[in-house]
């Protein structure tokens, strides 16, 4: 049931459902990995070091999803939400039986590039179908149910752990699911009504779409550099460092995920009413704040650092899914939310090392929280974007 925030008709609902179900399962596939790190860990015998390799891996996966963006770009949105979805089902199942971390380096790194296609192309399908005054709270939706997929995985590991690998067993359902989204799924008429000519990745590198793939590209790399290493390794340091119990951990994300949920919503309020730029930048230095806190104190600081951390990083998906989407031509916004995932990755893989090198002397905790300094610098390159508020999606 779609909430009543977002007024749709019948062809609006029938996409969100199914580009919905879609996020579901991107978010339920990619989560396993970071509840279940410290089992994982400790199965395979693995370092900090060792932990953030296979998260620069993981990392390096988004760069499979630029060129298969640009297929969205040029065949459609449908066709390649199906695929994706059945690409990383099918890449979750075989994790399950992955012998070694570098197996399951690998698998994982091909599932991650069928996650951030998918992500991106349901994002950008969304918000081209969504009525103009309501993309922000249309684009929440869709946050919240990924937000719901994660929340699957924090509810079911807590009861099976440390068997990490059941859970990608179950992450083989989404295989019978992909060709019901094939079917089922409307094309977007947003994307039929354009004329698709040439390369999309030409024509981002015109003007003035090339100062907007750099700007973004910009701060998406530099909040990468925090939050990767953080969102990856935050039940690490809270099993390590804290001492807290798989409970205690899923504890915390239950309650990270209400605030998160709450969010969500009310983030997509804001923008739709009070623009992109102006939230988009206040929401992304309080994430990079809190994001912070919660490595640099005990574990009540980390506790509310997490909560605080999910509040705003929730309420920023959809100022920035609508921006973002409203920021680029329909002939090319799928490879440009993709350049955006590669530009985070470089991002991400940098922050990763830089923690891995640093945490012999700062620990841990320190290494992630100078990563703030680089997402602080990220939310300033967003002055440098227009205001794209309720504007037309430019074609």
């Amino acid at each position: 049931m779609i909430p009543p925030v977002v007024d749709l008709d019948r062809r609006q609902r029938v996409t969100l459902v199914w580009a919905g179900a879609a996020v579901v399962l991107t978010a339920f596939d990619g989560s396993v990995v970071v509840l279940a790190l410290p089992a994982i860990a400790n199965d395979f015998h693995a370092s900090t070091p060792a932990l953030s390799d296979l998260g620069s891996v993981l990392a390096i996966g988004s760069l499979g999803a630029l060129p298969l963006a640009t297929l969205a770009d040029r065949f459609g949105r449908r066709r390649l939400i199906a695929g994706g979805v059945a690409g990383f089902s099918l890449a979750n199942f075989a994790s399950a039986f992955a012998p070694t971390l570098a197996d399951l380096a690998l698998l994982r790194l091909i599932a991650v590039c069928f996650e951030v296609l998918v992500a991106g192309v349901a994002t950008a399908l969304v918000v081209e179908e969504a009525p103009n005054g309501q993309r922000g709270r249309a684009v929440s939706v869709l946050a919240l149910l990924s937000g719901i997929g994660t929340g699957v995985t924090v509810i079911a590991y807590p009861i099976i752990a440390p068997h990490w690998r059941w859970l990608f067993l179950a992450g083989g359902v989404g295989v019978p699911i992909a060709p019901l989204i094939w079917w089922l799924l409307p094309e977007g008429k947003t994307w039929l009504g354009v004329r698709i000519t040439g390369s999309a990745v030409r024509l981002l590198m015109q003007p003035p779409w090339r100062r907007r793939v750099i700007v973004l590209a910009g701060m998406t790399a530099l909040l990468a550099v925090l939050l990767e290493p953080a969102g990856l390794l935050f039940t690490v340091y809270a099993t390590r460092a804290l001492s807290m119990s798989p409970v205690a951990i899923s504890t915390l994300i239950v309650v990270s995920g209400v605030a998160g949920a709450t969010c969500y919503l009310a983030g997509g309020y804001l923008t739709d009413r009070f623009g992109r730029r102006g939230p988009a930048i206040a929401l992304t230095i309080a994430t990079a704040a809190a994001t912070s806190l919660s490595f640099a104190t005990g574990a009540i600081g980390f506790f509310i650092g997490n909560v605080l951390w999910s509040a705003f990083a929730s309420a920023a998906t959809p100022v920035f899914g609508a921006w973002s989407a409203e920021l680029y031509p329909t002939r090319a916004r799928a490879t440009a939310e993709a350049a955006s995932a590669v530009a985070a990755s470089v991002g991400s893989i940098a922050g990763l090392q830089f923690v891995a090198v640093l945490s012999a002397t700062t620990g841990l905790g320190g290494a992630i929280e100078l990563g703030g300094i680089a997402a602080v610098v990220g939310a300033l390159l967003l002055f440098l974007l227009p205001e794209t508020k309720q504007q037309p999606l430019p074609e």
